[in-house]
C-alpha cells in the first residue's frame, strides 16, 4: 500500500506528497472516523476543478484514478493506494477515472479535531 497526503499549498493550488507510515504518528494510532461510503465510478468518469468536501480519506481499492493538479501535474493512484485528501480550499483538483474499468473507492471522513 502505498499513502500519500492532497493538501493546498500557500499558493492555493493542490499538492501531493508521500507519506512514510513509519513516521507518521498520527495516522498509526488511529483517527476518529464518521462512517465510510463505497462508490463505483464509471470507465472515463470526470470531475472538474472542486476542492475536497472536508477532510477524508479516499482509498482505491480497484481501478486508476487520476488526480490534476493546478500546476498541471497528475497523478494516477490505483488498488491499494490510499489519500489523505485536506485541499478543502482553493481551486482543488480534479478527478478522473483512467484505464478501461470502473474504479472502486472506499472514503472514510474524518471526525472534525
Amino acid at each position: 500500500m502505498k499513502t500519500f497526503r492532497l493538501y493546498t499549498g500557500p499558493d492555493g493550488q493542490s499538492r501531493i506528497e508521500s507519506v512514510d507510515l513509519t513516521r507518521t504518528v498520527e495516522w498509526t494510532k488511529g483517527l476518529a472516523a464518521t462512517q465510510i461510503a463505497f462508490r463505483e465510478w464509471p470507465v472515463g468518469q470526470y470531475l472538474d476543478w472542486h476542492p475536497a468536501p472536508r477532510r477524508q480519506f479516499v482509498i482505491v481499492l480497484s481501478g486508476q484514478l487520476e488526480i490534476g493538479l493546478g500546476d498541471g501535474g497528475k497523478r494516477v493512484f490505483g488498488p491499494g493506494d490510499a489519500r489523505l485528501v485536506e485541499d478543502t480550499t482553493g481551486k482543488g483538483h480534479t478527478t478522473r477515472v483512467v484505464g478501461n474499468e470502473p474504479c472502486l473507492t472506499a472514503t472514510i471522513p474524518l471526525a472534525h479535531a
